[in-house]
């Protein structure tokens, strides 16, 4: 028997209803249950991929293309779940397809309204895709009280009536701020959240409550009356040193175990021994490292979350500390000088994806301070086309090697993408398309070149990565790239996508086509990540 639990946010954004949603499922499957996590949204967007990183974050990608909120790689991260298409949902696309089937009839003339006809769509996406799962955790986005999450809201509060408390429970997550000034916590705005909560019919079953403090015991007391909860259902979600403290610190508060009460389960004790491994491997490192991050999102720091948190594994891998430096690609195309300033102090440099010809000159500067001074670099996407260009104009007699993403000037060595083999079937683009969803999206095979660095780390020829991306390396300058010193070390089956690239004359060079940091997991980090910060503890070691 499925069961339905729905997690909701109050007072504030960016409470870590996410996170939390994560970490819970992180302790169900240490209980012995199988889980599913989704995110349903209430933006108008389709979904993220047109929306700009510095906004709303990264865009996450699964395995079968879908472009979605960044919380979906929270949910991979902590419990390994592969997550599908059918695993977030905005109002956007809600309503585009109830509107699809207005048009095709499918309403039979009746009129469309949001009860029941959207609210309706809403419980068929929770519904849909399940197998045997012992329970499915959805995080509604957004705040109690915005307009726009109001049709999510009518439909969980009639999932909840439909199901019953014996396959249903509600999770509130609130803030309990701290006043400086006062020398109180304050519990007003949880008491206004939950009856926020509760005017549209939704009684919560806990409340996770957010907070830098201790929460005495009188006022949580307080809080339980006042919203209706037991005492025990009152958890407190207090900030922890990294993230993946958070498993362990919300079972110390009861969290796994109030569900399970809730739904009447015993439910073994969970083993907690693999997240007390990987918090320890990050909290007592033998080392520490510094890598250089240049990008052009970096006003935003969750426009890259999966990226620092799988440079984050590679360090818990190799038992070091990864300090981010983030630099702005921007900065370095003032002066080689600027450059050197940025970059003297640091072990590795890496440069991520992107999009557009702002900063591009930036960062083929600092990839070609890491090929002059041998520093360990790692191009991901946009950072691996960089690296061909700055190689074909340095070193591959190429001056004016461009790319067409940059306008029609120069010899293009990176084009727009009009054909490609998904599956068994031809995915066709032109320049007119629409910019939403029309990119290369999700898991490609790629075949890996015999004694290269990529075949070592993989410790395999066959790999499958996520992409993200519109624009492609010409495979026809494959043999004028080897004679600048750079070998495509990986290709797609047919060998028309050049899909890896590295320096075999410097001592860790790596680009990559595809988003390795979207498949890295704390307790399995991705080999290109756990190489690279070895790299950079190498090179530290011999300066």
């Amino acid at each position: 028997m499925t069961r339905f639990i729905f997690i909701t946010g109050g007072v504030v954004s960016s409470l870590g209803k996410g996170l939390g949603a994560a970490a819970l499922g992180a302790l169900l499957q240490a209980r012995g249950f199988k889980v599913r996590l989704r995110k349903l949204d209430p933006y108008l967007n389709v979904d993220p991929g047109t929306m700009s990183p510095t906004q709303h974050g990264e865009v996450f990608v699964t395995d079968d293309g879908a472009e979605t909120d960044l919380d979906l790689g929270h949910y991979e991260r902590f419990t390994g779940v592969h997550n599908k298409k059918t695993d977030n949902v905005t109002t956007g696309r809600i309503y585009s397809d109830v509107l699809a089937r207005e048009r095709r009839g499918d309403y039979l003339g009746a009129t469309i309204q949001v009860i029941p006809h959207v609210t309706d769509a809403i419980k068929a996406f929770v519904y849909n895709d399940l197998t045997d799962e012992d329970f499915v955790l959805c995080e509604i986005g957004g705040t109690v009280g915005d307009i726009e999450s109001l049709p999510f809201l009518e439909a969980i509060r009639q999932l909840g009536n439909e199901l019953g408390r014996e396959r249903a429970c509600f999770i509130h997550v609130t803030l309990i701020p701290y006043i400086k000034a006062a020398g109180e916590l304050k519990t007003k705005p949880t008491q206004h959240s939950v009856k926020e909560l509760q005017s549209v019919g939704i009684q919560p079953d806990i409340l996770m409550c957010r907070t830098e403090q201790e929460l005495p015991q009188d006022q949580r007391g307080k809080i339980a009356l006042f919203c209706n909860v037991s005492k025990d259902a009152v958890i407190l979600a207090k900030d922890v040193a990294n993230i993946y403290d958070v498993p362990v610190a919300y079972h110390e508060q009861g969290l796994d175990a109030q569900v399970c009460s809730h739904f009447g389960l015993d439910g073994k004790s969970p083993d907690l021994s693999r997240w007390n491994g990987i918090s320890d491997a990050y909290t007592n490192p033998d080392g520490e490292v510094t890598v250089a991050v240049v990008g052009k999102y970096v006003s935003l720091q969750d426009s890259y979350k999966s990226l620092s948190e799988a440079l984050t594994h590679g360090g818990i891998a190799n038992r070091l500390r990864v300090k981010l430096k983030w630099i702005d690609s921007e900065d370095l195309e003032q002066s080689d000088e600027a450059v050197a300033e940025h970059l003297s102090d640091v072990s590795a440099i890496l440069v991520p994806g992107g999009f557009g010809k702002r900063g591009s000159e930036g960062k083929i500067r600092a990839i070609a301070y890491a090929r002059e001074h041998k520093v360990p670099y790692l191009g991901i996407c946009f950072g691996m086309q960089m690296a061909v260009l700055e190689t074909a104009r340095a070193l591959g007699g190429m001056p004016e090697a461009n790319s067409s993403e940059f306008g029609p000037d120069g010899e293009q060595l990176v084009g727009l993408m009009t054909e490609w083999t998904s599956g068994n079937e031809l995915q066709t683009r032109s320049e007119e398309d629409d910019l939403g969803g029309t990119m290369r999206l999700g898991a490609y095979e790629c075949h890996l070149n015999a004694g290269s660095i990529v075949r070592d780390m993989y410790g395999d020829k066959v790999i499958f990565e996520r992409h993200r991306h519109r624009y492609e390396v010409n495979v026809a300058y494959k043999d004028a790239l080897e004679k600048a010193g750079m070998t495509m070390s990986g290709l797609s089956p047919d060998g028309s996508l050049p899909e890896i690239v590295e320096r075999p004359d410097h001592p860790w060079f790596v680009g990559v086509q595809f988003h390795p940091e979207l498949k890295s997991k704390p307790f399995e980090p991705h080999p290109l990540f756990v190489g690279f910060i070895a790299a950079a503890e190498k090179r530290d070691r011999l300066v």
